[in-house]
């Protein structure tokens, strides 16, 4: 608790309400606590204290924002339970603590594609939202997992493609782009599903099919020079 107590007090003395003010206008607010730290010195932070699995717990059980933000880059993704993946995601309550978790720890859990097909048909957007981004995530990161790793993920991303919230409409189209950039197999494929959802009727499937195809374009384009 000691630790903790000066984790806090650290938080305290580095955050600002300019940087609360900045984080709202990116739609980065809490119903926690925020201190207004930014996440270059959180990340800066995180590295004087590495990582350590009971500290993120207990950190993440202050409700702070910032303190539950350095839980990404502290907790040992080999000692995250089930159990508590889940209970964190149901906190999530804004893109950035989501979309920190996933990419820097959630993603190397040993659970991480269990929770993508729990957690992709959930009613709550931002554990929905956290699906979408451990599979963009991991398309980045799991460099040597194969194509047959992702394929099951398009049709988790079709099925998806009809919910019109925000953050889940972004989501879904983050990892179908990602999972296309991940070979050329997987962009024919991706591209397919890409030009399929941008002849659907329901407003949300067109928007997440268009802008991948002009996304797979633009890599084209670039590719070319």
């Amino acid at each position: 608790m000691t630790q903790v107590a000066e984790i806090l007090e650290w938080l305290r003395r580095h955050g600002s309400q300019r940087n609360i003010d900045g984080m709202a206008r990116y739609g980065i607010v809490s119903r926690h606590p925020v201190m207004g730290v930014s996440v270059g010195d959180l990340q800066r932070y995180a590295k004087t204290i590495g990582r350590d699995h009971a500290l993120a717990l207990a950190l993440w059980r202050t409700k702070i924002y910032e303190a539950r933000m350095l839980c990404a880059w502290i907790d040992d993704p080999e000692r995250v339970t089930s159990a508590q993946m889940d209970r964190w995601a149901r906190d999530f309550d804004n893109w950035a603590i989501c979309d920190t978790m996933v990419m820097h720890c959630f993603d190397r859990s040993p659970f991480a594609w269990a929770k993508v097909r729990a957690w992709s048909t959930s009613k709550d957007e931002f554990v929905k939202r956290a699906a979408f981004a451990l599979v963009a995530s991991m398309a980045v990161h799991h460099k040597q997992s194969s194509d047959a790793t992702f394929r099951p993920a398009f049709k988790l991303i079709a099925r998806a493609a009809t919910d019109d919230r925000n953050f889940v409409k972004k989501a879904v189209n983050w990892a179908l782009r990602a999972v296309g950039r991940r070979s050329p197999a997987l962009r024919t494929e991706a591209i397919a599903l890409a030009n399929v959802l941008a002849a659907r009727d329901e407003p949300s499937a067109r928007w997440i099919g268009k802008d991948a195809l002009r996304d797979f374009a633009r890599v084209a384009a670039r590719k070319k020079k």
